[in-house]
């Protein structure tokens, strides 16, 4: 019988890349000390889809329906039998949902550690969420927010989580390893079909409206007279495509706006743009931010408390929800030096290196999950 400890990462919905913090936690765990097994609660890979690099996937499949109301119980009484059968030593849950299935749960089983990952904010502002956490949680649980304003936010949000058991540890990515797969400018442009010849202002991001990718469309309006050769390319799907495709239409920017769709493995593309653009209202420490600084190119943000900080004296800053602010910012770089902006770049990349090496990540949550499991 092996004696590794068994840890479960517990996620919403199968989305695997290398980037996903998910996978990186996963590297951060001897294999000689963790057995790894990866569950999602909704979808699964279809043919050519990459898989968690966990020793074991489990993919429950549950539609959104099977999640919500009376009908999650199923789902919950289905985890329950999941977890006795397998004895976790740690369970990491990333996101709401399954962590409000792991604190009906709690006190069913012998785990001896509880990881809540809050990618972002927004998590706890129902009462109820927070109701449920301040009721369920005991000293197995520990919070995490993947930045300091999101540690915050939990902290002043639920009157369970404090400074004992909440921590910050701030995103990171495998900087060698995003390199390494980025394609040549051209390389980029060509797969993803955009001309060579424009100025991308581009964006990695959900279709959603909290991204901000109306108010950069209509910064593109505002300045597209005076600069024709700029444009906006956006890699990403959701539910606001429409809305976006008609707002492109009324604006008569159908020839200067490239709505790309989901692509996996996104970072490969992101040379194909001239400027890094993340125009979002609200973010918990963006990944797409640091993939953009990870391809040494300059950087646009809004002033939010987790995008500001990480680009101020090194990119551009904007104000949230401002186009006119957004568009002041985009005509800065297209009256800039192509040197100047490769200098603006490469400062960003050095940051990067400096602030978010993933082995510091790595090591976070491999010190957090090893004190957890020895007390």
């Amino acid at each position: 019988m092996s004696n590794r400890k068994q840890i479960l990462q517990l996620q919403n919905s199968y989305n695997v890349m290398s980037s996903d913090l998910a996978e990186q936690i996963i590297k951060a765990l001897p294999a000689e000390q963790y057995e790894i097994t990866t569950a999602f609660l909704k979808g699964k890979p279809g043919e050519g889809q990459p898989v968690s690099a966990a020793g074991r996937s489990v993919y429950f499949d549950f539609n959104s329906k099977q999640l919500k109301g009376f009908r999650r119980w199923f789902a919950i009484r289905k985890l329950l039998r999941f977890c006795r059968e397998n004895h976790f030593d740690g369970i990491i849950c990333h996101r709401f949902k399954p962590t409000h299935i792991m604190l009906n749960l709690a006190d069913k089983l012998d785990t001896k550690a509880f990881i809540s990952i809050a990618h972002g904010f927004g998590d706890y502002d129902r009462s109820y969420r927070q109701k449920l956490v301040n009721r369920l949680i005991d000293e197995r649980w520990c919070f995490v927010g993947v930045s300091k304003p999101v540690q915050n936010y939990l902290i002043k949000t639920t009157s369970s989580m404090s400074e004992q058991n909440t921590v910050a540890i701030n995103n990171a990515i495998d900087i060698d390893q995003a390199v390494a797969i980025q394609l040549s400018r051209a390389q980029a442009r060509s797969e993803l079909g955009l001309p060579e010849d424009r100025f991308i202002f581009g964006t990695i991001g959900r279709l959603v409206e909290i991204k901000g990718h109306a108010v950069m469309v209509n910064a593109l309006a505002e300045i597209i007279q005076k600069y024709p050769q700029a444009a906006v390319a956006i890699i990403g799907w959701g539910e606001e495509e429409l809305n976006l495709r008609r707002l492109i239409e009324q604006l008569g920017l159908q020839d200067s706006v490239f709505l790309l769709g989901k692509k996996e493995e996104a970072i490969k593309y992101v040379k194909a743009f001239d400027v890094f653009t993340l125009p979002s209202f609200t973010e918990g420490l963006p990944l797409a931010l640091l993939e953009g600084m990870s391809g040494a190119l300059p950087v646009i943000g809004t002033d939010i408390d987790t995008i500001k900080p990480y680009i101020q004296g090194l990119g551009q800053v904007c104000k949230v929800g401002d186009s006119r602010s957004l568009a002041q910012s985009m005509e800065y770089f297209l009256s800039m030096s192509p040197v100047a902006m490769e200098d603006e770049g490469r400062e960003l990349y050095k940051a990067l290196c400096e602030r978010h090496n993933i082995d510091d990540f790595r090591e976070a949550y491999r010190d957090l999950l090893e004190k957890m499991l020895i007390e």
